[in-house]
Protein backbone atom coordinates (compact mmCIF):
# COMPACT_ATOMS: atom_id res chain seq x y z
CA UNK A 1 0.00 0.00 0.00
CA UNK A 2 2.79 2.85 0.92
CA UNK A 3 4.79 1.22 -2.28
CA UNK A 4 1.38 1.95 -4.46
CA UNK A 5 1.04 5.99 -2.41
CA UNK A 6 4.68 6.44 -3.36
CA UNK A 7 4.01 5.40 -7.00
CA UNK A 8 1.18 7.71 -7.46
CA UNK A 9 2.83 10.55 -5.73
CA UNK A 10 6.30 9.66 -7.85
CA UNK A 11 3.75 9.88 -10.98
CA UNK A 12 1.83 12.82 -10.10
CA UNK A 13 5.15 14.52 -9.21
CA UNK A 14 6.45 13.89 -12.70
CA UNK A 15 3.43 14.89 -14.53
CA UNK A 16 3.30 18.38 -12.71
CA UNK A 17 7.36 18.65 -14.24
CA UNK A 18 6.15 17.97 -17.37
CA UNK A 19 3.53 20.18 -17.82
CA UNK A 20 5.56 22.81 -16.06
CA UNK A 21 8.64 22.05 -18.58
CA UNK A 22 5.85 22.40 -21.57
CA UNK A 23 4.81 25.74 -20.18
CA UNK A 24 8.32 27.16 -19.94
CA UNK A 25 9.25 26.18 -23.47
CA UNK A 26 6.01 27.86 -24.94
CA UNK A 27 6.80 30.69 -22.77
CA UNK A 28 10.46 30.53 -24.28
CA UNK A 29 9.13 29.86 -28.20
CA UNK A 30 6.59 33.02 -27.97
CA UNK A 31 9.18 35.54 -26.87
CA UNK A 32 11.78 34.06 -29.15
CA UNK A 33 9.13 34.83 -32.21
CA UNK A 34 8.27 38.05 -30.94
CA UNK A 35 11.42 39.26 -30.54
CA UNK A 36 12.47 38.01 -34.47
CA UNK A 37 9.31 39.91 -35.42
CA UNK A 38 10.23 43.39 -33.63
CA UNK A 39 13.61 42.77 -35.21
CA UNK A 40 12.69 42.19 -38.44
CA UNK A 41 10.30 45.18 -38.10
CA UNK A 42 12.66 47.40 -36.70
CA UNK A 43 14.79 46.67 -39.69
CA UNK A 44 11.77 47.99 -42.24
CA UNK A 45 11.92 50.89 -43.83
CA UNK A 46 8.81 52.04 -44.57
CA UNK A 47 5.02 50.60 -43.36
CA UNK A 48 3.52 47.72 -45.18
CA UNK A 49 0.33 48.90 -47.43
CA UNK A 50 -2.64 48.99 -45.50
CA UNK A 51 -1.19 49.32 -42.04
CA UNK A 52 -1.07 52.21 -39.44
CA UNK A 53 2.35 51.33 -38.88
CA UNK A 54 2.79 50.65 -34.95
CA UNK A 55 6.77 51.75 -35.03
CA UNK A 56 6.10 54.69 -35.94
CA UNK A 57 4.25 55.64 -32.81
CA UNK A 58 6.19 57.10 -29.75
CA UNK A 59 5.17 58.25 -26.33
CA UNK A 60 3.24 61.69 -25.62
CA UNK A 61 1.98 61.64 -22.54
CA UNK A 62 3.28 58.72 -19.75
CA UNK A 63 2.72 57.04 -16.33
CA UNK A 64 0.55 60.01 -15.20
CA UNK A 65 -1.10 59.31 -12.79
CA UNK A 66 -5.00 59.53 -13.07
CA UNK A 67 -5.86 61.86 -10.03
CA UNK A 68 -9.40 60.52 -7.98
CA UNK A 69 -8.29 57.02 -8.87
CA UNK A 70 -5.77 54.78 -6.57
CA UNK A 71 -6.26 51.50 -8.12
CA UNK A 72 -8.46 48.78 -10.06
CA UNK A 73 -8.05 50.88 -13.15
CA UNK A 74 -9.17 48.42 -16.49
CA UNK A 75 -10.26 48.92 -20.12
CA UNK A 76 -10.35 51.71 -22.01
CA UNK A 77 -12.91 52.78 -24.90
CA UNK A 78 -13.44 55.75 -26.75
CA UNK A 79 -16.32 57.44 -27.47
CA UNK A 80 -16.38 59.31 -30.52
CA UNK A 81 -19.61 61.54 -29.67
CA UNK A 82 -18.59 63.64 -26.78
CA UNK A 83 -14.91 62.73 -27.73
CA UNK A 84 -14.02 61.29 -24.02
CA UNK A 85 -12.54 58.25 -23.05
CA UNK A 86 -14.83 55.04 -20.74
CA UNK A 87 -13.02 53.08 -18.11
CA UNK A 88 -13.82 50.94 -15.00
CA UNK A 89 -13.21 50.31 -11.43
CA UNK A 90 -13.52 46.46 -10.87
CA UNK A 91 -13.11 46.55 -7.52
CA UNK A 92 -15.83 49.75 -6.23
CA UNK A 93 -17.64 48.73 -9.44
CA UNK A 94 -17.48 52.02 -11.44
CA UNK A 95 -17.55 53.65 -14.83
CA UNK A 96 -14.91 56.17 -15.49
CA UNK A 97 -15.16 58.93 -18.07
CA UNK A 98 -11.70 60.43 -18.57
CA UNK A 99 -11.32 63.54 -21.28
CA UNK A 100 -7.98 63.30 -23.39
CA UNK A 101 -5.73 64.31 -21.48
CA UNK A 102 -6.56 61.60 -18.61
CA UNK A 103 -9.35 63.79 -16.34
CA UNK A 104 -11.80 62.55 -14.75
CA UNK A 105 -14.82 63.74 -15.80
CA UNK A 106 -17.29 62.06 -13.98
CA UNK A 107 -17.79 58.73 -11.90
CA UNK A 108 -21.06 56.58 -12.26
CA UNK A 109 -21.72 53.41 -9.70
CA UNK A 110 -22.32 50.04 -11.35
CA UNK A 111 -24.58 47.46 -9.73
CA UNK A 112 -25.21 43.42 -10.33
CA UNK A 113 -22.03 43.25 -12.00
CA UNK A 114 -19.89 40.65 -10.86
CA UNK A 115 -15.98 41.92 -11.89
CA UNK A 116 -16.66 43.81 -14.97
CA UNK A 117 -13.20 43.96 -16.85
CA UNK A 118 -14.23 45.14 -20.35
CA UNK A 119 -16.02 48.34 -21.96
CA UNK A 120 -17.00 49.02 -25.32
CA UNK A 121 -18.48 51.80 -27.01
CA UNK A 122 -21.06 50.36 -29.64
CA UNK A 123 -22.89 53.53 -30.95
CA UNK A 124 -24.31 56.75 -29.16
CA UNK A 125 -25.17 56.61 -25.77
CA UNK A 126 -24.29 52.83 -25.75
CA UNK A 127 -21.60 50.25 -24.41
CA UNK A 128 -20.95 46.71 -23.88
CA UNK A 129 -19.14 46.00 -20.48
CA UNK A 130 -17.79 42.45 -20.13
CA UNK A 131 -17.94 40.71 -17.06
CA UNK A 132 -14.70 38.35 -16.61
CA UNK A 133 -15.31 35.51 -13.94
CA UNK A 134 -19.26 34.40 -15.20
CA UNK A 135 -18.10 35.48 -19.13
CA UNK A 136 -21.47 38.08 -19.14
CA UNK A 137 -21.74 40.89 -21.54
CA UNK A 138 -24.36 43.68 -20.69
CA UNK A 139 -25.67 46.11 -22.88
CA UNK A 140 -25.93 49.47 -21.44
CA UNK A 141 -26.75 53.14 -21.73
CA UNK A 142 -25.39 56.08 -21.01
CA UNK A 143 -26.50 59.56 -21.01
CA UNK A 144 -25.13 63.24 -20.08
CA UNK A 145 -27.40 62.67 -16.80
CA UNK A 146 -26.90 58.87 -15.90
CA UNK A 147 -25.88 58.93 -12.51
CA UNK A 148 -25.99 55.31 -11.31
CA UNK A 149 -25.98 51.58 -13.96
CA UNK A 150 -27.78 48.64 -13.01
CA UNK A 151 -27.59 45.83 -15.00
CA UNK A 152 -30.61 44.56 -14.71
CA UNK A 153 -32.02 47.03 -16.63
CA UNK A 154 -30.15 45.98 -20.17
CA UNK A 155 -29.68 43.18 -22.47
CA UNK A 156 -27.15 40.34 -21.33
CA UNK A 157 -25.81 37.67 -23.07
CA UNK A 158 -23.45 34.60 -21.26
CA UNK A 159 -20.82 32.79 -23.18
CA UNK A 160 -20.41 29.14 -22.95
CA UNK A 161 -17.41 27.65 -21.46
CA UNK A 162 -14.95 27.87 -18.56
CA UNK A 163 -13.45 31.72 -17.44
CA UNK A 164 -10.75 29.65 -15.26
CA UNK A 165 -11.48 32.09 -12.74
CA UNK A 166 -9.38 35.05 -13.04
CA UNK A 167 -8.73 34.28 -16.26
CA UNK A 168 -11.88 35.36 -18.39
CA UNK A 169 -12.67 38.37 -20.63
CA UNK A 170 -10.18 40.75 -20.63
CA UNK A 171 -11.33 42.88 -23.38
CA UNK A 172 -13.43 43.87 -26.08
CA UNK A 173 -13.59 45.89 -29.71
CA UNK A 174 -16.43 46.64 -32.00
CA UNK A 175 -16.62 46.13 -35.89
CA UNK A 176 -19.68 48.75 -36.63
CA UNK A 177 -19.45 47.53 -40.59
CA UNK A 178 -20.48 43.95 -39.44
CA UNK A 179 -21.80 44.20 -36.05
CA UNK A 180 -18.82 42.03 -34.51
CA UNK A 181 -17.83 42.35 -31.05
CA UNK A 182 -14.16 40.65 -29.90
CA UNK A 183 -13.67 39.48 -27.06
CA UNK A 184 -10.65 38.66 -25.49
CA UNK A 185 -9.92 35.75 -23.00
CA UNK A 186 -7.06 36.67 -20.78
CA UNK A 187 -5.59 32.91 -21.19
CA UNK A 188 -5.46 29.21 -20.10
CA UNK A 189 -6.22 29.11 -23.06
CA UNK A 190 -5.73 32.45 -24.82
CA UNK A 191 -8.72 33.14 -26.86
CA UNK A 192 -10.69 36.36 -29.48
CA UNK A 193 -14.25 35.27 -29.15
CA UNK A 194 -16.34 37.20 -32.28
CA UNK A 195 -19.92 37.78 -31.16
CA UNK A 196 -22.43 39.12 -33.69
CA UNK A 197 -26.05 40.10 -33.10
CA UNK A 198 -26.08 40.86 -29.47
CA UNK A 199 -25.53 45.32 -29.83
CA UNK A 200 -28.02 46.18 -32.23
CA UNK A 201 -31.95 46.25 -31.21
CA UNK A 202 -34.27 43.65 -32.73
CA UNK A 203 -31.36 41.36 -32.42
CA UNK A 204 -31.98 40.06 -28.93
CA UNK A 205 -31.82 36.01 -28.74
CA UNK A 206 -30.28 35.69 -32.45
CA UNK A 207 -26.27 36.11 -31.14
CA UNK A 208 -24.03 33.98 -32.32
CA UNK A 209 -20.59 33.33 -31.04
CA UNK A 210 -17.43 32.21 -33.01
CA UNK A 211 -13.89 31.96 -32.42
CA UNK A 212 -10.57 31.45 -34.49
CA UNK A 213 -8.05 28.82 -33.00
CA UNK A 214 -5.63 29.83 -36.03
CA UNK A 215 -5.21 33.09 -35.62
CA UNK A 216 -5.14 32.86 -32.04
CA UNK A 217 -2.50 29.86 -31.92
CA UNK A 218 -0.30 32.27 -33.89
CA UNK A 219 -0.49 35.24 -31.54
CA UNK A 220 3.33 35.14 -30.09
CA UNK A 221 1.81 36.88 -26.46
CA UNK A 222 1.48 34.93 -23.16
CA UNK A 223 -1.75 36.89 -22.19
CA UNK A 224 -4.50 39.23 -23.21
CA UNK A 225 -5.54 42.15 -21.47
CA UNK A 226 -7.15 44.57 -24.09
CA UNK A 227 -8.21 44.78 -27.58
CA UNK A 228 -9.36 47.73 -30.22
CA UNK A 229 -10.74 47.36 -33.55
CA UNK A 230 -9.32 50.48 -36.49
CA UNK A 231 -11.82 50.83 -39.04
CA UNK A 232 -9.97 52.30 -41.41
CA UNK A 233 -7.57 49.19 -41.86
CA UNK A 234 -9.77 46.56 -40.89
CA UNK A 235 -6.98 45.89 -38.20
CA UNK A 236 -7.49 44.18 -34.66
CA UNK A 237 -5.35 45.54 -32.35
CA UNK A 238 -4.36 43.30 -29.03
CA UNK A 239 -2.32 44.07 -26.25
CA UNK A 240 -0.59 42.07 -23.63
CA UNK A 241 -0.13 42.82 -20.50
CA UNK A 242 2.67 39.94 -19.82
CA UNK A 243 4.44 40.18 -23.10
CA UNK A 244 4.54 44.02 -22.70
CA UNK A 245 3.44 44.49 -26.43
CA UNK A 246 0.39 46.07 -28.50
CA UNK A 247 0.26 43.83 -31.70
CA UNK A 248 -0.81 45.03 -34.78
CA UNK A 249 -3.19 41.98 -36.63
CA UNK A 250 -4.44 42.07 -39.92
CA UNK A 251 -8.06 40.67 -41.41
CA UNK A 252 -6.60 37.45 -41.48
CA UNK A 253 -5.36 37.82 -38.22
CA UNK A 254 -1.40 37.86 -38.86
CA UNK A 255 0.36 39.98 -36.83
CA UNK A 256 2.27 43.31 -39.06
CA UNK A 257 3.33 45.64 -36.64
CA UNK A 258 4.01 45.83 -32.97
CA UNK A 259 4.25 48.70 -30.09
CA UNK A 260 6.63 47.17 -27.46
CA UNK A 261 5.74 48.65 -23.92
CA UNK A 262 9.65 48.51 -22.47
CA UNK A 263 11.83 51.31 -21.33
CA UNK A 264 13.65 52.55 -23.96
CA UNK A 265 11.07 51.76 -26.51
CA UNK A 266 8.80 54.46 -28.55
CA UNK A 267 10.03 57.22 -25.76
CA UNK A 268 8.98 55.24 -22.62
CA UNK A 269 11.07 56.27 -19.77
CA UNK A 270 9.82 52.98 -17.66
CA UNK A 271 8.52 50.01 -18.50
CA UNK A 272 4.55 50.16 -18.08
CA UNK A 273 3.34 48.43 -15.20
CA UNK A 274 0.30 46.55 -15.64
CA UNK A 275 -1.12 47.50 -19.47
CA UNK A 276 -4.64 46.99 -19.12
CA UNK A 277 -6.57 49.25 -21.26
CA UNK A 278 -5.91 50.58 -24.92
CA UNK A 279 -8.25 52.41 -27.54
CA UNK A 280 -7.74 54.50 -30.04
CA UNK A 281 -9.21 58.21 -31.00
CA UNK A 282 -10.38 59.48 -34.41
CA UNK A 283 -7.39 61.31 -35.34
CA UNK A 284 -5.16 58.05 -34.40
CA UNK A 285 -3.84 58.80 -30.75
CA UNK A 286 -3.78 55.47 -29.00
CA UNK A 287 -4.28 55.61 -25.44
CA UNK A 288 -3.10 53.27 -22.78
CA UNK A 289 -4.27 53.15 -18.87
CA UNK A 290 -2.26 50.93 -16.53
CA UNK A 291 -2.46 49.20 -13.40
CA UNK A 292 -3.06 51.24 -10.47
CA UNK A 293 -4.27 54.52 -12.25
CA UNK A 294 -1.76 55.02 -14.80
CA UNK A 295 -2.47 57.32 -18.07
CA UNK A 296 -0.18 57.08 -21.56
CA UNK A 297 -0.80 58.62 -25.15
CA UNK A 298 1.16 57.42 -27.79
CA UNK A 299 1.42 59.58 -31.11
CA UNK A 300 2.36 58.92 -34.63
CA UNK A 301 5.68 60.62 -36.17
CA UNK A 302 4.83 62.85 -38.99
CA UNK A 303 7.02 62.94 -41.67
Amino acid sequence: MIRSRKLRYSLLLLGSVMALGAIIAEDRTRLLERSLFQANQAREDKAPDGSLWLADYHAVRQAQPIEGISDDLSALTYDPQSKTLFSLTNQREKLVQLSLDGKVLRTIPLSGFDDPEAVEYVGPGTFVVADERNLRLHLIKVGDDTRAIDAAQGRQLTLEGDSGGNKGLEGSAYDPSTDTLFLAKERDPLQIFEVNGFTRDGQAGQASVTANPARDGGLFVSDLSSLFFHAPTGHLFALSDESGVLLELDEHGQPVSSLSLSEGEHGLDEDVPQAEGVTMDAEGNIYLVSEPNLFYVFSKRQG
